[in-house]
């Protein structure tokens, strides 16, 4: 995921991760975040919508290489809570 996750590109961005995650067999998404400028709650909204359909059949969510804005929102959000972080 590369410059902003808010408002304006979440709906691309589901998209693109919707059809990765929609073959079955897929069972873990592991985001790399490093090229990530800034995240809002839409972003949050993406990633935790993937973490549910992935979670249905038993799959699980992983991020990586966070900058440090993001990485604390995703710490005060509590998504660190369900979504591992590498």
């Amino acid at each position: 995921v590369a410059g902003e996750l808010d408002q304006c590109s979440a709906q691309g961005i589901r998209r693109e991760l919707d059809r990765l995650i929609e073959d079955p067999s897929v069972r873990k998404l592991i985001l790399d975040l490093g090229d990530m400028s800034f995240m809002d709650s839409s972003g949050i909204g993406v990633i935790l919508g993937r973490y549910r359909a992935l979670r249905l059949r038993g799959g699980t969510v992983a991020v990586k290489n966070m900058n440090p804005q993001v990485e604390k929102i995703f710490r005060l959000s509590g998504m660190n809570q369900l979504i591992q972080v590498l």
